[in-house]
């Protein structure tokens, strides 16, 4: 367990240093300069990342079970990361109409990844690793709305239309082989 939770100390912690330190990262960024702190934070970030999901990978294993979920509950987390992809989408697309009524499609995104897989994995390896990441975009909505950013702009609708496409054809794809391919497990076993 001590990879995974170093790992999402790494992770979780270079991506909340604008929640909870945001003086000191403007005053980094001045220092030194965009691309250079954008550097640092993506290496630290992967460095971050190859050790939760390393440590996820060591710890599911042996991890004790908590909790068995029924069946219904693996079900309903199958449909709810359909959302989590659009959501995703609806993020990386341009404004549509969908975007400005979401505000911050990333962090739904990632709550409601981060919710269907708690629903669907009962063991302590999951539970702190989903858990960690629900708390984390759950403060950071927060953080966001009180910073008072605004909102996109709506615009046409035609990104929304290519973004629940999208969303759909990447649910299908993790469904039939990709969540299977990268993770080791299928999705609906």
């Amino acid at each position: 367990m001590v990879p995974l939770i170093l790992g999402l100390i790494v992770f979780l912690g270079i991506h909340s240093v604008r929640i909870v330190a945001p003086e000191w990262r403007k005053r980094q960024l001045a220092a030194l300069g965009e691309r250079r702190w954008k550097g640092i934070y993506s290496l630290v970030s992967l460095a971050g990342l190859v050790l939760l999901i390393w440590g996820y990978g060591r710890a599911w294993e042996v991890a004790p079970i908590l909790y068995e979920p029924p069946v219904w509950m693996k079900h309903t987390a199958s449909l709810l990361m359909f959302f989590s992809f659009v959501s995703l989408m609806v993020f990386i697309f341009p404004a549509g109409r969908l975007k400005p009524i979401l505000k911050h499609p990333f962090l739904i995104a990632v709550q409601i990844w981060a919710v269907a897989h708690l629903l669907a994995n009962g063991d302590l390896a999951s539970v702190i690793l989903f858990g960690a990441f629900l708390a984390w975009a759950v403060i950071d909505r927060i953080a966001v709305e009180r910073r008072g950013e605004a909102a996109a702009l709506p615009g046409p609708v035609k990104w929304d239309i290519l973004a629940v496409a999208s969303g759909a054809v990447l649910y299908i794809l993790f469904i039939w082989r990709l969540h299977l391919w990268l993770i080791g497990v299928p999705p609906l076993a």
